[in-house]
């Protein structure tokens, strides 16, 4: 798997730090988490083709969160786009759908499918499950969590002690499978090892801090959360309903969180030095996101 920012801004961008947009490569796919303004330019330093893009995650309707969508999508036709793309959000993705498709001239010829979602199970297959959860802000918004599911071990040794031949019979009850060796039922339970907690990755969207958030981040291998203001400004985050540096940091520790990477920053701090400490002081394993910076998992 592998994280990539692009942008780490808050409400307004800076000379290095371009509006809200995360990258996951991950199961065979690229998802983008949020589209601000100027994600597609973006994307085209970071060498990843929009056409690529499988799912776009919003987590809420704030410009700094999705100006960049409509571009983005205009490009994707103009450029041919032929497969299926599937865009998710709170509340209000019916009427931004419509919006994009109003603004201008807009063509858009290859499907796409909207679907407005609240607290929930999104997508559940195989190989990982995506669920969202929402959040403290002044509007509807939404943190998402994309967790890896990985099959028990495969007690290789147990299995032949039971008789069951070495071939295809191991990957069917590797899958789930019962089988049967001479009359006699062999269940998978026979033959795995105990359940594996997968890779988990948390990202939170804009919010106070809340209760929510940290049952959602629970055990989460990595943390994205938003570190819009430090410490002196807590009042301002409290106004806003954005947290703080130390709010993240306290977030992370009490979900069991693995590493926290703050974004989300405000441009008013001509450095984030400080704002680092703040966090490090409560959770050690806290680092800075940055423009183009690559998490490999």
């Amino acid at each position: 798997m592998e994280i990539i920012f692009l942008g780490t801004s808050s409400a307004v961008h800076s000379y290095t730090r371009n509006h809200p947009a995360i990258i996951l490569k991950a199961f065979g796919e690229i998802i983008l988490f949020d589209c601000g303004e100027g994600t597609q330019r973006q994307l085209i330093f970071a060498k990843i083709s929009p056409m690529k893009i499988s799912k776009i995650f919003i987590s809420h309707y704030h410009g700094d969160h999705i100006l960049g969508l409509p571009g983005l999508l205009q490009s994707m036709n103009f450029r041919g786009r032929e497969t299926k793309l599937t865009i998710y959000g709170p509340k209000g993705l019916n009427a931004l759908k419509n919006a994009i498709l109003n603004l201008g001239y807009c063509k858009i010829d290859f499907p796409i499918e909207f679907i407005e979602i609240g607290t929930e199970t999104i997508e559940c297959c195989e190989e990982y499950i995506i669920r969202s959860q929402h959040v403290n802000h002044q509007v509807p918004c939404l943190a998402y969590a994309v967790e890896e599911l990985k099959k028990p071990r495969f007690l290789r040794q147990k299995a032949i002690e039971l008789g069951v031949p070495v071939g295809p019979a191991f990957g069917k009850l590797h899958n789930g499978e019962e089988i049967e060796i001479n009359g006699k039922i062999i269940k998978p339970e026979q033959v795995l090892g105990p359940a594996r907690k997968g890779i988990k990755i948390t990202y939170s969207g804009d919010t106070a801090p809340c209760e929510e958030m940290i049952d959602f981040a629970k055990d989460s291998t990595i943390l994205i959360h938003e570190s819009t203001y430090m410490n002196e400004d807590a009042d301002k985050a409290e106004e806003n309903f954005h947290s703080t540096s130390s709010d993240a940091a306290r977030i992370a520790k009490k979900s069991n969180s693995k590493q926290l990477v703050l974004t989300h920053f405000s441009t008013r701090y001509a450095t984030l030095d400080d704002l680092l400490k703040e966090a490090k002081k409560i959770f050690k394993n806290t680092k800075l996101a940055k423009d183009f910076m690559k998490i490999e998992i």
